[in-house]
């Protein structure tokens, strides 16, 4: 069994930063894509960033430029370096693990960590 364990949100002004942190326990972290995802108040779930075992790493356009996903094995853990933030940035942000072992898919998720942009 997998738990993710997210930390690092919070209330933050319009142009500031936060770096969010998803702990992973088990062991197939370092095979595993790892994902950021959001929800906002009446929107659905929507993929932030992502990042392969590999290190390759992909983002949704509302955020490139100010968004960075990074993974770090040793710790099991995915950071998302979140700055320039904007009000529409608030959401609940969700960590995402997944892949495939012995031809089964696995996916996991997170209890999300609340990011509120508002002066």
């Amino acid at each position: 069994q997998v738990r993710l364990v997210e930390s690092g949100g919070g209330l933050v002004q319009p142009g500031g930063s936060l770096r969010l942190s998803c702990a992973a326990s088990g062991s197939i972290f370092s095979i595993s894509a790892m994902g950021w995802y959001r929800q906002a108040p009446g929107k659905q779930r929507e993929l932030v960033a992502g990042i392969t075992s590999g290190s390759s790493t992909n983002y949704a356009d509302f955020v490139k430029g100010r968004f960075t996903i990074s993974r770090d094995n040793a710790k099991n853990t995915v950071y998302l370096q979140m700055n320039s933030l904007k009000p529409e940035d608030t959401a609940v942000y969700y960590c995402n693990l997944n892949g495939r072992l012995v031809g089964m898919r696995y996916d996991y998720w997170g209890q999300g960590t609340q990011v509120t942009v508002s002066s």
